[in-house]
């Protein structure tokens, strides 16, 4: 019996608490995880799992073992890699996760870029808007906006991701421009469930003032695809992440409302395990993640705030006709 590769098995199913979903991440069938998990408990003689229908947990060996095997294999990945000269040669599969918008619209062509940089390595994408804890749900790398919540794990901040208030022009043309926060609660709200909940907008206006506009909440969805949409046809105005409305603010299909005030950006870190030391595989995949990732953001940014800009740029008769093409005639 292969032992580093059983351990390995055994590790993928604790923590994914699933020997289908570890066979899955380890590229091999449920039936020989199976097999696997049997011989090393026979090899062991003692029982390392207690299963049934509704139930998946270690015994207090298999517990034991679990975090001796998983100390062994980062030891062993680390070793190789200290030996190794061609990073081309990193393989296996890395479990990551991240909230469904960012995930949509950034974390694609960040992934791409890390495929490009090592083709024999595989990855997971899971998209979740919940707090994902790394450990139960078995996921090497994971990207968090806002609090970070409780767990075991290591931070690093990657910056922030920046948030606009928006409506589509047939909306304004038809309701009137949004001249104030205090406009903003007569003008339905539209956003995703969890955000704005105490139905207050918090806005900064110049860098410095923090103040909070009264809204009312229309429609709430758990997702954000169905509130970008609602506000593309016209319905309400709502607040969408930057990457999420770049490309239609610059169409015109989408426009910012009031643009001289900010709405409070997401903090963005990506986190690992709390194990020590992270192995060598996450650790260079996180660092190519952090790179990528915020040269991403870095470019949504500076076109988010181009369209701003031109806006700013125009003559104020020029603005109103722009936002309400209904009241030219």
């Amino acid at each position: 019996m292969n032992l580093l590769e059983a351990m390995r098995i055994y590790v993928r199913v604790v923590e994914r608490e699933s020997i289908s979903g570890a066979a899955r991440d380890l590229n091999i069938g449920q039936p020989a995880a199976s097999e696997r998990i049997e011989r090393l408990e026979k090899y062991l003689g003692c029982r390392l799992l207690l299963r049934s229908a509704r139930a998946f947990n270690c015994t207090p060996e298999g517990l034991t073992f679990y975090e001796r095997s998983k100390r062994i294999l980062h030891a062993v990945e680390q070793a190789v890699a200290e030996v190794s000269s061609d990073r081309q040669d990193l393989k296996g599969t890395i479990r990551i996760a991240a909230p469904h918008c960012f995930g949509e619209t950034v974390v694609p062509e960040a992934l791409t870029r890390v495929r490009a940089a090592y083709p024999q390595l595989d990855l997971e994408l899971v998209l979740n808007d919940r707090i994902v804890d790394l450990v139960t749900e078995g996921v090497d790398i994971s990207f968090r906006l806002g609090q970070l919540g409780e767990g075991a794990f290591i931070a690093r901040q990657l910056g922030q991701v920046g948030r606009v208030l928006v409506a589509a022009p047939d909306y304004l043309s038809r309701h009137g421009p949004i001249t104030g926060p205090a406009d903003l609660v007569n003008h339905p709200f539209i956003r995703v469930q969890g955000m704005f909940g105490a139905e207050q907008l918090p806005l900064r206006y110049m860098e410095a003032v923090v103040e909070s506009a009264p809204i009312r909440t229309a429609v709430r969805t758990s997702h954000w695809r169905p509130m970008y949409e609602m506000i593309l046809s016209g319905a309400g105005i709502g607040v969408l992440e930057e990457p999420a409305c770049v490309e239609a603010l610059a169409a015109g299909r989408l426009v910012r409302i009031l643009p001289a005030f900010e709405v409070l950006p997401f903090d963005l870190n990506i986190l690992t395990q709390a194990q020590r030391p992270v192995p060598p595989r996450v650790r260079m995949i996180v660092a190519m993640l952090r790179k990528c990732t915020s040269d991403i953001l870095e470019r949504v940014h500076v076109d988010c705030g181009e369209v701003t800009s031109r806006l700013e740029e125009l003559p104020d008769d020029e603005v109103s006709a722009l936002l309400t093409p209904s009241l030219r005639a």
